[in-house]
């Protein structure tokens, strides 16, 4: 059954801008960051604290998180991936620092994008763990990475990805931590709505309490379909990126690599009766910004086609006219 309200995490400020090819102003990133922060939205991921030689388009992240102008009750995020990172990030003493752990369902990438072994991740994701703990940083979310399939080694089994949220509750609990959100995470966009269905049914059958959330790409068109088989599963936290920027770096893709699109999923929420607490318009309104701020067409397609409540209302004004 459909939640009663979905919370959405906007992620295009760094998944996108992380993989344009050409150089994009701080000024203009930050601009679309403020815009977004207007439409409703609670969580806004804005920067990647990475390294500058192989993510150059997050180069900026240290100028881009002291100069956004910061909305009260809006939380601004960043990902890293080591104690470097980590530290740049708390540097900024702006932004909502929050301890994620990733387990990674494919050797095959965990070493293409971090250059880790399984064992290797492993450990340092114990020490990543107590590091956070040391600092006070809540240790909040966690993530299978490429839980569908990989670009590099292929399908992912069930009972693979069953046993990597198995490795995360064991790790909650030998560090004493509570995860709000396991997000099954579609990196390399191999997922369909029958196979969205049917690994949320059988993570749920194995973990009846685990908290699920679905961070989805559209690379093969499949995003809002993947998305509205969440919604029909219950999952009310998503993942999503204004306009359908971004795509993994690392992943070579071929085709477009963006997310799924923040308006047109707000809009499939709008649509059957989900609360966001999002101002739509104002949200086609940031798709068009990113899409000029990029120089090229994005995927999204409401902020084509419109928000359908819009032009109900001229309809209906229409009528009595």
């Amino acid at each position: 059954m459909p939640p009663s309200s979905v919370l959405i995490t906007e992620e295009g400020p760094r998944e996108g801008f992380q993989i344009e090819k050409g150089p994009i102003p701080t000024a203009r990133k930050v601009e679309l960051i403020d815009a977004l922060s207007e439409t409703g939205l609670t969580r806004i991921q804005v920067a990647s604290f990475v390294s500058r030689k192989q993510v150059p388009g997050m180069a900026d992240a240290d100028d881009i998180a002291r100069r956004i102008r910061i909305k009260p009750g809006v939380e601004y995020t960043a990902l890293w991936f080591n104690d470097a990172g980590l530290e740049r990030a708390r540097a900024s003493g702006r932004l909502t620092l929050e301890g994620k752990v990733r387990i990674y369902p494919s050797d095959a990438f965990l070493k293409r994008n971090i250059n880790r072994t399984p064992e290797q991740h492993l450990a340092h994701t114990h020490g990543e763990i107590a590091r956070f703990k040391e600092l006070g940083i809540p240790v909040r979310d966690a993530s299978v990475s490429n839980a569908f399939g990989c670009n590099f080694q292929g399908d992912i089994p069930l009972a693979r990805v069953i046993e990597c949220v198995g490795q995360l509750l064991d790790l909650a609990r030998e560090h004493d931590v509570h995860f709000e959100k396991i997000s099954l995470a579609d990196t390399m966009a191999w997922a369909t709505p029958h196979t969205v269905k049917r690994m949320i049914g059988a993570v749920r059958e194995a973990f009846p309490d685990a908290q699920l959330s679905l961070h989805l790409h559209d690379t093969r068109g499949m995003g809002i379909a993947n998305a509205c088989a969440g919604l029909e599963m219950g999952i009310s936290k998503f993942d999503a990126a204004v306009g359908g920027l971004g795509g993994c770096p690392f992943a070579a893709h071929k085709g477009a690599a963006g997310n799924v699109c923040t308006e047109d999923l707000a809009f499939l929420c709008q649509e059957m009766g989900i609360e966001t607490g999002i101002n739509l318009d104002a949200l086609i309104a940031c798709g068009q910004l990113a899409e000029d701020i990029v120089g090229h067409a994005l995927p999204g397609s409401i902020k084509q086609g419109g928000n359908l409540a819009r032009l109900r209302e001229a309809a209906r004004e229409g009528a009595l006219a």
